[in-house]
């Protein structure tokens, strides 16, 4: 059951058939007060949207400790970053738009299913989600384009949960190439960083496609700076509870928290181009990540556009990276339309070569390797060692 906190009738009437059977619709603080004391077991409050925000803040706030399985979603007319910000440092788990019909309903499922979890009645997870980060040693070979078709690709219509993370944090392009409203996102969490968890980490998701949400990339240089390491290792271990796949897309160099998701990752993609500057970077990369010990047991070679026509072979590319290439995209103008559409080529145009090529990756060399890298990573947790 839900409790639905709005004195205005003709929102009420519009949201109660939204939050499903049994709803309770309460207009005064007395009454909110009166069900909460006898449902003691109540998963889910949603305060309207003609509601002061206040009256969110105040009810997270108070049954933050007395009853953390109880979630607080918050509907307003406009959203605005400060009342976002203040309504997740109550404790609230999502605010949202209230014209946003399916938002709502997104918004209440993701708070029930965080009370099941924390109630014990979800059956528990058989592991954490596979983290799957693309990296690229110079720019425009493709690396973003790759990890939001790839994110769609792994969750095969909704079978799976993908969480894609764009940590190019000074200069992100996941929101505009998806045509999302960077309306919330990892900045958001800079505030909050001494209690990030799961439920802190959904509210600041934005919906994609099924089974797809994105953690969207500050909006300017400066809101970047303030995101540090330890930020991005406390989200990583959040969003990899709550998935099947993370897909995180990375800049075109090593930041501190491009390291980071380094050491978490079961499969690092690496993308070049057949061009000997894009292949020389990527040699280069590729033995840092040996210096540092990431090995090459979880590393994919991917070469962008290898069909072009430059005058190098598979032989000479694989000779200059001193490694073979696991996928092979082709060059397709059409991959450039589907970027300025905002919508993924392999969603644009499934049965494309390069939509076929991005699909056989995902489900082939990745999906294999995601699987035992995991195995591994679950075994040492446990003292099996690798």
């Amino acid at each position: 059951m839900t409790i639905l906190f709005e004195p205005n009738r003709q929102w009420a009437a519009h949201l109660t058939p939204l939050l499903g059977a049994g709803v309770h619709t309460v207009a005064r603080s007395e009454d909110l007060r009166r069900l909460l004391t006898d449902l003691p077991a109540e998963p889910l409050v949603v305060v309207g949207p003609t509601t002061p925000a206040t009256v969110a803040l105040e009810v997270a706030a108070l049954q933050r400790l007395r009853r953390p399985a109880l979630g607080v979603v918050l509907l307003r007319e406009r959203l605005d970053m400060e009342t976002m910000a203040q309504a997740l440092r109550s404790g609230v788990r999502e605010a949202v738009d209230a014209h946003d019909t399916a938002a709502v309903q997104s918004a209440c499922s993701r708070s029930l299913e965080v009370s099941r979890q924390l109630t014990g009645a979800a059956a528990p997870t058989a592991a954490e989600a596979r983290i799957v980060t693309v990296f690229s040693a110079k720019g425009g070979c493709g690396k973003s384009t790759l990890a939001t078709n790839l994110a769609v690709c792994l969750a095969d219509g909704g079978r799976h949960r993908v969480c894609l993370v764009d940590l190019d944090l000074a200069f992100g392009d996941v929101g505009i190439m998806l045509q999302l409203a960077p309306d919330r996102g990892i900045a958001d969490l800079v505030a909050s960083r001494d209690r990030i968890d799961a439920g802190l980490v959904r509210a600041l998701l934005t919906p994609y496609a099924p089974g797809v949400d994105v953690l969207l990339a500050p909006v300017g240089p400066t809101e970047a700076e303030r995101i540090d390491r330890d930020l991005v290792v406390a989200v990583l271990a959040a969003v990899r509870t709550m998935a099947d796949y993370v897909v995180i897309d990375t800049p075109a160099h090593f930041s501190e928290a491009v390291l980071a998701a380094l050491d978490v990752t079961d499969v690092h993609v690496l993308v070049a181009t057949p061009d000997v500057p894009a292949l020389k970077n990527l040699r280069i990369a590729m033995d840092m990540l040996d210096l540092l010990g990431l090995g090459k047991d979880n590393r994919l070679v991917v070469l962008n556009r290898s069909d072009a026509k430059v005058g190098l072979s598979g032989a000479d590319i694989e000779r200059v990276l001193q490694s073979r290439t696991t996928g092979h995209i082709p060059s397709s103008r059409d991959v450039p339309i589907s970027i300025n559409r905002g919508t993924p080529i392999v969603v644009d145009k499934p049965s494309h070569p390069v939509s076929k090529a991005i699909r056989d990756l995902a489900s082939g060399a990745i999906a294999q390797q995601a699987t035992a890298r995991g195995g591994r990573w679950q075994r040492a947790r446990s003292g099996g060692g690798r």
